[in-house]
């Protein structure tokens, strides 16, 4: 038996005990489901919704209704399950109240109480037969409604070693030493719209399977095998859910389950899942942005998680996150306490500019010792020699959160020096993984992160050309000035590059040049030979599959 809980039964191998549901022959108990009205009968069953927007719509409506009806005092909202606990002899009801409503298993050393007992007298019940879609009336029964309370009642032969062995509800129920433990009936209570899911439920634990697969319908097991701790049902939903077809709005209410479920472990893959969903959907924002700034917070926190998110640099990760959280959360205590608890983490600051980092100190937005300690550690890690970044990098593989990974950055992150004294002057470093040059060929380019010489912003740029003669492509580096208004500025600048066997810098080109906004200076050949040599297996200029650049650039009055 694929048993997830077997304290004192089942072998731990799958079995089909398909042939036993509902018989009376393979049967130790009678199960007594009392079926009660909705909160609000409206005709609305879950499993009946066209699609998972429907059924979480509906699920959203009946958390509503329910919140509104008053819940008597003495009864315990317990592992999602109404339990009446005031007398041994009382009913367990099973209403399937949403999770939060619920106190989550917050009483977990008191006993689970249910109610064992002959038949109510004067209530005809109902003989249920596997494959029937409604009850099936046995010889010497018939339905009859109790308006008070039930509007039926089904009665199904069961198993108890098949089911304590699929659920800890049912084998707690089934072992308690009190006297319910030993008499043959048992009866639950489930609102209407949660009847087919309960049956399907109860089919699953003898035969591991389900005899539906529309996702409304599995949604509403995987909530049934919740509430009774069937969690390879729960499995097996989050199987089945994985390999539909998924949409925008059913990943949105897969991320929201480990919230409502109280098994949360038991949809994590589904989760991972939808996660990954929204991560490759959105993984271009800028070609997304209306919708990514409407998805909510579990929506965002999945795409801005993205290792290979498609974004200029970092800096627009944070004035995207920054854009959101104003628009979700008008409140500024609000919108700190969400940025300090949830959304701080997806900004990886140690990738972001210092001119951002100076900005992000300053913003009201954020709680002012968050941002302190954040911009220390950022700080901290551009001082890193690039091996022990890359190091730290590696060491958060198992990371939720990826604080010191690089993106996939339309602009490559720099690491630059500045000083002020005797005259204006930065270095500016360049690293490019074998992988980005490769990608470089026949005609590409990419372009570095702005930095800043006097005021004013400059680029580097890698590219793959024709050299001069266009008799070979080459490898090239060039300089630009953001383009700003009509400003010029005198530059001196030198290009080098790290090479073996000293893996010391060497010089390159020297020049300089007279900038104004827009345009660009540098050298096409930069390394002095072909592409093919210069990506070549034994190439002076890949140190550990990087290629360390480096420009020096001087302001010359």
């Amino acid at each position: 038996m694929d048993s997830d809980f077997s304290p004192g039964y089942g072998s731990g191998t799958v079995s089909d005990f398909g042939f036993a549901f509902n018989d009376s022959n393979f049967s130790d108990r009678i199960l007594m489901v009392e079926i009660v009205p909705d909160s609000k009968s409206n005709g609305e069953g879950c499993c009946c919704s066209s699609s998972v927007v429907d059924w979480a719509r509906k699920r959203k409506r009946r958390r509503e209704e329910i919140k509104k009806e008053n819940v008597d005092a003495h009864i315990i909202n317990l592992s999602d399950v109404d339990v009446l606990t005031q007398r041994e002899e009382e009913v367990l009801n099973c209403s399937m109240l949403d999770t939060e409503d619920v106190l989550a298993y917050e009483n977990q050393d008191e006993e689970v109480v249910a109610m064992a007992e002959e038949p109510p007298s004067g209530i005809e019940t109902t003989i249920d037969h596997p494959g029937d879609g409604e009850a099936s009336k046995s010889t010497d029964s018939s339905t009859n409604m109790d308006s008070s309370t039930a509007l039926r009642l089904r009665t199904i032969h069961i198993s108890s070693p098949i089911l304590a062995a699929k659920s800890p509800f049912f084998y707690k129920l089934f072992s308690n030493g009190m006297k319910e433990s030993v008499q043959r009936l048992v009866t639950v209570q489930i609102h209407a719209s949660e009847e087919a899911a309960f049956m399907d439920l109860l089919y699953f634990m003898y035969c591991n399977t389900l005899p539906t697969i529309t996702p409304t319908a599995l949604l509403d097991v995987l909530m049934a095998a919740d509430k009774f701790e069937v969690a390879s049902c729960m499995r097996h939903c989050s199987r089945l859910l994985r390999n539909l077809p998924m949409t925008c709005e059913s990943a949105l209410l897969y991320l929201d389950l480990p919230s409502s479920v109280l098994i949360a472990d038991a949809v994590l893959p589904l989760t991972d899942a939808a996660k990954e969903f929204l991560a490759a959907r959105f993984k271009d924002i800028t070609k997304f942005q209306e919708e990514v700034l409407n998805l909510p917070l579990a929506g965002i926190e999945a795409v801005l998680s993205n290792d290979n998110l498609q974004v200029a640099s970092e800096d627009a990760v944070y004035d995207f996150l920054l854009k959101w959280a104003r628009i979700h959360y008008p409140n500024l205590e609000e919108r700190r306490e969400i940025l300090s608890s949830h959304l701080c983490r997806l900004i990886r600051f140690p990738h972001m500019t210092c001119r951002k980092l100076k900005k992000f100190l300053t913003c009201n937005d954020f709680d002012p010792e968050l941002a302190s300690k954040v911009v220390m550690d950022a700080l901290f890690f551009k001082a890193e020699a690039p091996y022990r970044q890359r190091s730290l990098a590696a060491e958060e593989g198992n990371a939720s959160h990826h604080l010191f990974v690089e993106r996939a950055y339309k602009y490559r992150p720099v690491k630059v020096v500045e000083f002020e004294m005797p005259r204006q002057q930065c270095i500016v470093y360049l690293d490019l993984k074998r992988e980005e040059c490769n990608n470089l060929f026949p005609t590409g380019r990419v372009y570095s992160q702005a930095f800043h010489l006097g005021g004013q912003g400059f680029f580097l740029s890698a590219h793959c050309n024709m050299d001069q003669q266009s008799s070979f492509h080459c490898f090239g580096l060039f300089l630009g000035m953001q383009e700003k208004g009509s400003v010029s500025f005198a530059v001196d600048y030198e290009f080098a590059a790290r090479t073996k066997p000293t893996e010391e810098y060497a010089s390159k080109y020297k020049g300089n040049y007279t900038f104004t906004g827009g345009k660009a200076v540098g050298y096409r050949n930069l390394l002095g030979m072909p592409w093919t040599a210069f990506m070549a297996e034994g190439s002076l200029y890949f140190i550990n599959g990087i290629l360390h650049l480096r420009a020096e650039l001087t302001l010359r009055h």
